[in-house]
């Protein structure tokens, strides 16, 4: 591991204009950093093993699959003759190997992987949004300015300010936001996210969307956030401390679903909605749900109830969907 901190702290330094990186591009390096990153050396993240850092809703087996199978049948119809692609799998890992046959083919595209999309798809994410490198935007001195992270000359890392943005994607972001505001407000937000879903819903394919993740609008962000939403999550707790234990932490904020359904709307899909994972269930995969109680097996019925009830998944997460013809 300290080999590992060694690599991200001198690619850090690498990156670091006048000592300071912004604060998307040190969570690039963290995250991603190839053989080095969080999401790119050979660790163990999702489940509830010891050394593992956090449990999601693919960790809880087949039974996801076979409610999101459930529900890409409710948005399209017959699902034979699409592909099912599966986007930000683990390695080693597919939830939908057992509903494989209800689909002409499943693809699984994994982190580093071309975004191959074509034809009659039907494309699912779990918390593939929240998962990418975020900006940090602080209201200091009557203006945003982009915030970032300093590399001190003993390798360890501090909070600084970057600067304003002169990149265009930061300028146009900051004139959405209020101005004056709260001296100290932070913003977080995941830019390149929403470049990768441009990314992965360009070239006109026909079918359905369905993104797995957590978020906000972004006025309910600027009404309940002052702190932003970053967060770092290791070994299964939740911290603030987002420059502790570099390269083997988890980094991310809350998706903005507002912006994310423009980029859908934008590409031509229709009846864009987000809804909590609880209701999106309930609408598209009723006889799923059905089916699972009505067969009674106590750790299947015990999955879906994580997976739905309101204090578990079902009330933690939403659901981004829409379809394009």
């Amino acid at each position: 591991m300290g080999t590992h901190r060694e690599t991200l702290i001198a690619a850090l330094g690498e990156r670091a204009k006048a000592g300071v990186v912004r604060f998307d591009d040190f969570v690039d390096v963290a995250l991603f950093l190839p053989g080095a990153g969080y999401y790119t050396s050979k660790r163990d993240r999702v489940g509830r093993r010891s050394g593992t850092d956090f449990t999601t809703s693919v960790a809880l087996g087949p039974v996801f699959g076979d409610l999101m199978a459930s529900a890409a049948t409710s948005m399209v119809g017959d699902t034979r003759d699409y592909t099912l692609v599966e986007i930000g799998a683990e390695p080693g890992v597919s939830v939908f190997a057992s509903v494989a046959h209800r689909f002409a083919n499943l693809k699984t595209l994994r982190v580093g992987d071309p975004l191959d999309i074509s034809g009659k798809s039907i494309v699912i994410a779990n918390e593939l949004l929240d998962a990418q490198p975020f900006r940090r935007f602080r209201f200091i001195q009557g203006k945003w300015v982009d915030l970032g992270v300093r590399v001190l000359a003993d390798g360890s890392l501090a909070e600084d300010i970057f600067g304003e943005p002169t990149d265009v994607e930061g300028r146009t972001f900051i004139e959405t936001l209020p101005k004056p505001w709260h001296e100290g407000f932070t913003v977080d937000v995941a830019l390149r996210a929403e470049a990768l879903l441009r990314g992965i819903v360009k070239g006109g394919w026909s079918g359905a969307v369905i993104f797995l993740d957590y978020g906000k609008t972004l006025p309910d962000l600027l009404e309940s956030s002052p702190q932003g939403t970053a967060r770092a999550y290791y070994q299964h707790g939740q911290h603030n401390d987002l420059l502790a234990n570099v390269g083997e932490q988890d980094l991310t904020c809350h998706v903005l679903w507002d912006r994310m359904e423009s980029v859908l709307k934008l590409a031509n899909f229709t009846d864009v909605k987000v809804e909590r994972q609880e209701a999106f269930l309930v609408r598209h995969a009723a006889d799923a749900l059905e089916r699972i109680v009505a067969a009674g097996t106590p750790e299947a019925v015990g999955i879906l109830k994580a997976l739905t009830h309101p204090s578990h998944f079902g009330g933690k997460f939403q659901v981004l969907a829409g379809r394009r013809r």
